[in-house]
């Protein structure tokens, strides 16, 4: 198609211009479109959209072909598809859009456009802290069984395909309701990736140690066994006697208490870019957090 064709000369000649006359405009643009382009794949990886847009590719290339080897009725056909393209997209995938509005608005780099950076940070990892630490401590008086994967530098996309997706924000009411007894997710794991709650009802791998206590069950063995096999770390409230365990390079700590729930997902939320000393400055607000928490759970 003459569009695609002009589109890649453009680009070619973009790209051209900026080894033949270096100029800093040029290389202002291309990083600028180079960044747009990561963030717009990262945000599309994770959604059904992901699938669509290969497809685009594909058609885009079809109607590169045809436009070159004068396939002028296949050409004719891809032509009125891409036509048709922009005004489809937009009305398909409404939902995602909108979300990836709100997900550029809600960003790290978005904010700290208005705020400190350093401050922003602590209190979104603060946040995130105190809605899963007030999930479990719950969930713990009540002697709700849970299960709660964090993924870390090893994917865990195979396991996410094993649950439902859900893809929301982070947040107590919802933990709680996913393992509330007899709902349809409440069997299996939550997967945490980041600050959002990607998937739940997810099948784990048992570990194959048979020195581990014939007193853990099921969910304390699939805890154990993801962290066998990976760097996820799992967190479990054990659903007959309300006990806070964590599991963690193939090894379990059980009797968490509040202080020590905070310390960990303070370690599993906080940023790679803060350095350690930032955490232990600010010790002291995450130890006056666990202690207005814990007085919470005795009065409940």
């Amino acid at each position: 198609m003459a569009q695609i064709s002009s589109f890649l000369r453009d680009v070619g000649a973009l790209f051209t211009n900026l080894f033949l006359q270096p100029d800093w405009r040029n290389v202002f643009d291309v990083a600028i479109m180079t960044v747009l382009i990561y963030y717009i794949i990262k945000l599309l990886i994770h959604t059904r959209a992901s699938s669509v847009f290969k497809g685009i590719a594909v058609v885009l290339v079809f109607a590169w072909v045809s436009d070159v080897l004068q396939l002028n009725a296949l050409n004719w056909l891809l032509q009125q598809v891409i036509s048709m393209g922009l005004l489809v997209l937009v009305i398909m995938f409404q939902p995602e859009l909108r979300r990836g509005l709100e997900q550029i608005g809600r960003s790290k780099w978005s904010r700290h456009m208005f705020t400190s950076a350093r401050k922003q940070r602590l209190r979104d990892v603060d946040n995130l802290v105190q809605e899963v630490v007030r999930a479990l401590n719950n969930m713990s008086r009540k002697r709700i069984g849970a299960l709660i994967v964090f993924e870390r530098h090893t994917g865990l996309a195979d396991i996410i395909d094993s649950g439902t997706v859900i893809d929301a924000e982070i947040s107590a009411p919802l933990i709680e309701n996913i393992f509330e007894p007899n709902t349809p997710l409440h069997d299996g794991a939550v997967i945490i990736r980041g600050e959002r709650i990607v998937a739940a009802a997810c099948i784990l791998q048992l570990t194959d140690d048979h020195s581990l206590s014939r007193e853990l069950g099921t969910r304390h063995r699939a805890a154990i066994g993801i962290t066998e096999s990976t760097d996820a770390v799992s967190l479990i409230v054990s659903e007959e006697t309300g006990i806070i365990s964590m599991a963690r390079d193939g090894k379990l700590t059980r009797y968490l208490d509040t202080k020590s729930l905070n310390i960990l997902l303070t370690e599993l939320f906080m940023p790679d870019d803060l350095p350690p000393a930032w955490l232990s400055e600010h010790s002291s607000l995450f130890g006056a957090r666990a202690k207005k928490q814990k007085e919470d759970g005795d009065e409940g």
